[in-house]
């Protein structure tokens, strides 16, 4: 008979990292916890595997990836039941998840040797006696400390990148959703059998603390901005470099020209999509006067007839149940402090759900204005020009995501955002397009994967000159003469002194 524990919370029994539904309580899994010893010794076979992963080159490399790919696509079905009865997200939000990390796994195998392979770089007047060659070569092992809400596309953002690199990886999942994360680890297994390339270790925080000491070669760590700090300072100790994707308060900008309609349409689906739960999501809207009350109207009209549940539904369970406390306290406190439910509010707290809830007139200092909610909530406040949204969406520390809605001004607006990502007349898009970088500023974090910037990051850049004639102006040796000096200064100054 199937155990039945406290549903969503992680427990460890003998020695074993029990997994449930955030929804029943119904375990999803158990994997072995590891120990330090067990990540290091992970660590170490990773990098011999890693020295058999980069020497099969680009195209070898591209054709396991491309394996895996496909695997992963005849099996989508079967991954989002896992993602689902694990994590609670519905399953259409789970195929959505694990189409878009395809696209990125294909992306990265098909562009990794354009991006990364060697190339030839022009050399300058000054020392054109040398040719200049650049390539990027893999760091080794990295390691990855992946989220639970999106358990499939997140990993797999700095996975796929960094292994089309020519990189080992060491997978460490969230608590929350270990089962995904070796599901993932063991069909790469199916088209690469020959080596570990792609690995995972399963535990609580401290197997996290224990990867960042282990030696990998780098880290890319994905999860609330508090704990960036605590893998940041980890990783400081033998100076690893990381990549940080940390929380997020994005927010959107309705300017007066804007299709209302669609709209409150894509502000539904990216403040609402897996129960609010997504770091790119939409927290605050920012809507001018004029189209404000249009706008609210639409967006409750929308939000309300979502459906709420554990099977079927449009939005599905919190999946990490103290989660569920600071959605009820930002609730409260924004009630409390003057601004008005236009929809839900503290009666849509119903764990383990949440139901869609519209808070307008909240006070910029407002928790629910301030801080991530991670629920399926909005706060949408009005404000007198594009110019007003802009300032009070720059105002936080974060600065993730965004999206902007209007005809004539909205791209202007969007370059405006203090972010690494914005979208224009649409949410969440630029998450998909694997030729976009992905990645924040501020205390959402720096780095970037996705796209080309993505694939450099997972390797480090290697120049190398070659001379290729002798020096007409020879400076960089001790047998340089007056002579030369002195050819050399007046060189300078017609080439430069102008």
């Amino acid at each position: 008979m199937t155990a039945v524990h406290v549903p969503g919370i992680p427990v460890i029994e003998a020695g074993q990292l029990v997994s449930t539904s955030p929804a029943s309580g119904v375990e999803a899994g158990r994997l072995p916890v590891a120990t330090d010893v067990d990540v290091r010794q992970a660590v170490d076979r990773a990098r011999v595997a890693g020295e058999w992963w980069a020497g099969l080159g680009f195209t070898g490399r591209r054709d396991r990836l491309l394996r895996w790919r496909a695997l992963l696509a005849k099996r989508i079905e079967q991954l989002a039941e896992v993602v689902h009865a694990e994590g609670g997200k519905p399953v259409p939000d789970a195929i959505v998840e694990i189409v878009t990390a395809i696209e990125h796994i294909d992306w990265a195998a098909r562009n990794a040797g354009r991006v990364l392979g060697p190339r030839r770089v022009r050399s300058r007047l000054i020392l054109a006696e040398f040719s200049g060659h650049l390539e990027y070569q893999p760091h080794g092992v990295v390691g990855v400390i992946g989220p639970w809400n999106y358990p499939v596309f997140t990993p797999i953002g700095s996975a796929a990148y960094a292994l089309a690199a020519g990189n080992a990886v060491v997978l460490k999942p969230s608590e929350y959703t270990p089962v995904v994360g070796q599901w993932l680890v063991d069909s790469f297994a199916e088209v690469v059998p020959e080596q570990q390339v792609f690995t995972a270790v399963h535990g609580l925080g401290d197997v996290g603390a224990a990867l960042c000491r282990s030696g990998v070669d780098k880290l890319a760590f994905t999860g609330s901005t508090a704990t960036a700090r605590k893998v940041m300072a980890a990783c400081a100790e033998t100076l690893t470099p990381v990549l940080i994707e940390g929380g997020g308060k994005d927010a959107m900008i309705v300017d007066s020209d804007a299709d209302l309609d669609a709209a409150a349409e894509a502000c539904v689906w990216g403040g609402m999509t897996n129960a609010g739960q997504t770091c790119i999501g939409i927290e605050r809207v920012y809507a001018v006067d004029s189209v404000f009350d249009t706008f609210v109207d639409k967006v409750v009209t929308r939000a309300g007839r979502l459906t709420v549940g554990p099977e079927g539904a449009d939005i599905g369970p919190i999946t990490m149940p103290k989660q569920i406390d600071v959605i009820r306290q930002h609730i409260d406190a924004a009630i409390a402090s003057g601004g008005r439910a236009a929809l839900g509010g503290p009666t849509a707290v119903q764990p383990p759900y949440v139901h869609p809830t519209v808070l307008v007139d909240v006070p910029e200092d407002s928790a629910a204005v301030q801080e991530e909610t991670f629920g399926p909530t909005l706060t949408i406040n009005r404000v007198r020009d594009a110019d007003e949204a802009v300032t009070r969406a720059n105002a936080l520390p974060y600065g993730l995501g965004g999206s902007v809605f209007g005809r004539r001004r909205a791209v202007a607006i969007a370059r405006r955002l203090r972010s690494g990502m914005a979208s224009v007349n649409s949410t969440l898009t630029f998450a998909g397009m694997s030729t976009l970088p992905f990645g924040g500023v501020g205390d959402s974090g720096f780095g970037r994967i996705h796209g080309e910037d993505g694939l450099r990051e997972f390797g480090r850049a290697k120049a190398i000159t070659r001379r290729r004639a002798r020096s007409l102006l020879p400076s960089m040796t001790f047998e340089r003469t007056p002579t030369d000096m002195a050819r050399l200064v007046k060189a300078i100054k017609v080439m430069y002194g102008r």
